[in-house]
């Protein structure tokens, strides 16, 4: 398959382009601005644009698709001549579903949190050489790329984001996953506020709750009462698993879990992670991590994003 990246150099943009060319696909890119990082990779993979900026002549009818990233814009050039020809035009998300048709998809969203849970149930299944594949949306401490593909591994687990799927696709990108396994964090107020002026934001998860494939599992946090009346009230024939943060107390300012086992110290800094910890462990036990396991392997887990 021939595909061409405009955009190629986002970080998730070019972890998949690395990772299809790895497939065997044959794949080509421009982009107008790569930082130092992305650089580096796209050169090693010899997938570096010769010349930055957006070049028309290099969208052809040989191509199979295009793959259209977030820095594009509805006049760039290359996207407009794709349209003129016809090509097939994906979004980034757009393209995960395809690639992700006969997995096990777990998608964990919401207004706040999706980083550090994904991070949580990656770290765990990690842990256990438990094998799988991912997405990231923002790089994490302790995987090296935002994006692992492979064809025998059986789960996905992708971080799924609420902002536009592309300039010529509105929709949030988490619509666009179908869910086998799905985790909401929460809604947010502040941002329902800045979601006002382009739609519903808590729509949104309505519509994503709705996207669940059927039969599928729904966890969600039921400590937040607008996600918990969107759950109850879906007419989706899915499974639904409320979670809520666990019982700890902090001593010299240490997260200590109180397990049926006894206490356990964690190496948090935040109070959210608490919260955070009770969604990841209904999500890992859904990929076959029982609650012992998950406290062994959880026990060690830090703060998730890079600086």
């Amino acid at each position: 398959m021939n595909l061409h990246f405009i955009g190629i150099g986002g970080s998730a943009m070019h972890d998949l382009a690395i990772a299809l060319q790895n497939k065997g696909y044959q794949i080509s890119g421009s982009d107008n601005s790569i930082d130092g990082s992305s650089e580096l990779v796209l050169e090693k993979h010899q997938l570096f644009p010769k010349e930055s900026g957006w070049f028309p002549e290099k969208i052809t009818t040989n191509l199979d698709a295009v793959i259209l990233g977030m820095k594009a814009k509805t006049d760039n050039p290359e996207l407009k001549r794709a349209q003129e020809l016809g090509i097939k035009i994906y979004s980034f998300p757009e393209f995960m579903f395809e690639l992700s048709r006969d997995k096990t998809r777990v998608v964990v969203a919401g207004s706040h949190g999706k980083t550090t849970l994904t991070a949580m149930v990656l770290h765990v299944m990690k842990y256990h050489g438990k094998e799988v594949d991912y997405m990231l949306e923002t790089p994490v401490s302790g995987f090296e790329n935002t994006l692992n593909l492979t064809e025998e591994n059986d789960f996905i687990v992708i971080e799924g984001d609420e902002s536009s799927a592309s300039a010529i696709d509105r929709r949030p990108k988490f619509h666009l996953y179908q869910p086998n396994i799905a985790l909401l964090s929460g809604i947010a107020r502040e941002h329902i506020d800045d979601f006002s002026a382009s739609g519903n934001y808590v729509e949104q998860f309505q519509i994503f709750i709705n996207s669940i494939v059927n039969g599928g599992i729904l966890v969600y946090n039921e400590e937040d009462e607008k996600l918990k009346e969107l759950a109850e009230k879906t007419e989706n024939p899915i499974r639904k698993h409320p979670y809520s943060s666990p019982e700890y107390h902090i001593e010299d300012d240490t997260f200590i879990l109180d397990t049926p086992e006894g206490e356990m110290p964690l190496e948090f800094s935040r109070a959210d992670n608490m919260n955070n910890l009770g969604g990841a462990k209904w999500i890992c036990q859904h990929m076959g991590i029982d609650e012992d396991d998950f406290y062994e392997a959880i026990i060690d887990f830090q703060d998730a994003v890079k600086n």
